[in-house]
């Protein structure tokens, strides 16, 4: 019985912390409208934030939403300091 309690508790704190993201949500970079190769700045720090980056070093990709099989947006979170960042503006892929 304990067993099940930790895993509901776990489940709703996790539910908890996705909706709370969403809430302070306030920044938003759209992709297409930055030159170069993709990075950007932090809204809140600088730190740059590169898709370069696989290490994922500067940043943590916490939530993604598809659509259509069609990557819509990425929700990261600035390792300095803790920002939620929102990027929309992926180029669509050319069906072949």
């Amino acid at each position: 019985m304990e067993n099940n309690r930790d895993r509901s508790q776990k489940v709703i704190e996790k539910m908890m912390k996705k909706e709370a993201l969403k809430k302070s949500m306030n920044h938003v970079i759209d992709l297409t409208k930055i030159d170069g190769d993709g990075a950007f700045p932090c809204p809140k720090c600088g730190s740059v934030i590169s898709p370069d980056d696989e290490s994922e070093e500067n940043y943590q990709i916490v939530d993604t939403q598809v659509q259509r099989d069609q990557l819509e947006a990425l929700i990261v979170i600035c390792k300095r300091c803790g920002t939620a960042i929102k990027l929309v503006g992926f180029a669509q892929q050319p069906q072949a």
